[in-house]
């Protein structure tokens, strides 16, 4: 039995509600992992859970393992996509099922051509 890890386009997620995310964009990435982290806590979700930053939202949280080692936080170094991408080829190629929460059509694309299967924000804010 594979395991299924869940790679959470951030920017997407946190730019889907209208709730002033834009006024603090590192403060909306920290909520974000915090939430993710007590999902997982609360079997919500299962991991692992990489959850991958762009620009200024990666000044909210540190890079690397967080509170719970099931979950990641992940540095874009340019953007997110090609972040996201460059996550998902070796994983998949070692035979790990991989899951992308995002609503980007580009990027929706770009990883189920790879053999990613795709989440939209809501169906993360609902496990939440």
């Amino acid at each position: 039995m594979s395991t299924m890890h869940l790679v959470i386009d951030a920017a997407n997620v946190v730019g889907s509600r209208p709730d002033g995310w834009w006024r603090d964009r590192a403060g909306a990435a920290a909520r974000l992992v915090d939430q993710v982290t007590a999902a997982l806590a609360a079997g919500r979700l299962n991991g692992p859970v990489t959850v991958v930053l762009e620009g200024v939202a990666r000044a909210g949280v540190n890079e690397g393992a967080g509170q719970d080692p099931r979950v990641r936080v992940e540095h874009a170094p340019r953007d997110g996509d090609s972040a996201i991408v460059a996550l998902i080829d070796p994983l998949i190629g070692e035979g790990v099922e991989v899951a992308v929460v995002t609503a980007d059509r580009g990027l929706r694309e770009l990883v189920t051509a790879r053999g990613a299967s795709v989440h939209g924000p809501s169906w993360l804010l609902d496990s939440l």
